[in-house]
């Protein structure tokens, strides 16, 4: 797969972007600035347009955590190819920042992200697909999503 574009990788995946969604504030989902695309803060959309809920450590394990993060990845993706017409635009990823929703005592928060990244590395490959990242645990996310994913792109 590492020939392949990232649509075609994304296409071998044989997974579904969920509807890109649409602000709920006053803010924009994305913005490109030159030879950079920042995508603001994501969450859990599913293929019905409705969200994955829950605090991880308390409504859901660290495997549930993780795969959600994986759909924000999806989300993510929709987004992009939503406003820029394929994700093959995008040349590498530069910066991943990740939120948890989780109890105090949880600690496995890379392990969420993951779920994220790893989808990131697969669509963009190993070299591409991973920059440099942080994820952190918070106290509460919006609607009670159990992750929330924002990101920083290099394009063509």
């Amino acid at each position: 797969m590492e020939n392949l574009t990232a649509d075609a990788r994304f296409e071998q995946l044989g997974l579904s972007l969920p509807p890109a969604p649409a602000p709920l504030g006053v803010y924009k989902p994305c913005l490109v600035d030159g030879k950079y695309l920042y995508l603001s803060g994501h969450g859990p959309v599913r293929d019905d347009k409705s969200l994955i809920i829950g605090r991880i450590g308390e409504d859901m394990n660290q495997e549930e955590g993780k795969l959600a993060a994986r759909q924000v990845g999806l989300t993510m993706l929709s987004t992009i190819k939503s406003n820029l017409g394929s994700l093959n635009k995008v040349k590498r990823v530069i910066k991943v920042l990740g939120m948890v929703n989780c109890t105090p005592d949880f600690e496995k928060h890379p392990f969420v992200i993951n779920g994220c990244s790893e989808l990131f590395a697969e669509v963009w490959g190993t070299e591409n697909g991973i920059g440099v990242r942080s994820a952190v645990g918070f106290g509460s996310l919006p609607d009670n999503i159990p992750v929330e994913v924002e990101a920083l792109f290099e394009l063509y």
